[in-house]
């Protein structure tokens, strides 16, 4: 059975550009896979040469994005989200990642995300 991690990045960015890098496949090209694909609603992402399949299935512009993994709908914990938090005292934009991972991969999974977040950050120049 999967577990829920929630990840929180501060990031110096607007919410605008950092959505973008979230929500579209160049921007996700940036930072999160060797390459991405769209076809309709269906993300398709490649790492190493091996192609995985996700569905957008929510968009909040400079909010929010969800993808749920095509072919594992009927799985709890088939999604990952990114959403942008912008703390109102500050204007700091934080990016929350929610992922789900074995219990046992649990540190390698936030290990490969906070590796992730340093090749956005230098995607988006920070």
């Amino acid at each position: 059975m999967k577990i829920r991690i929630e990840l929180e990045y501060t990031l110096k960015s607007s919410p605008k550009v950092l959505f973008t890098r979230l929500s579209t496949p160049e921007g996700l090209c940036e930072w999160f896979a060797d390459d991405v694909s769209v076809d309709g609603d269906v993300f398709s992402f490649i790492w190493d040469k091996a192609s995985t399949k996700a569905r957008l299935i929510a968009l909040k512009e400079n909010k929010l994005v969800r993808f749920e993994w095509v072919n594992h709908e009927e799985e709890e914990g088939n999604y990952f989200e990114f959403r942008i938090n912008i703390e109102e005292l500050t204007g700091d934009v934080a990016l929350i990642i929610t992922d789900f991972t074995e219990p046992d991969e649990r540190d390698d999974t936030i290990t490969l995300w906070d590796s992730q977040i340093t090749d956005l950050k230098r995607a988006l120049g920070i």
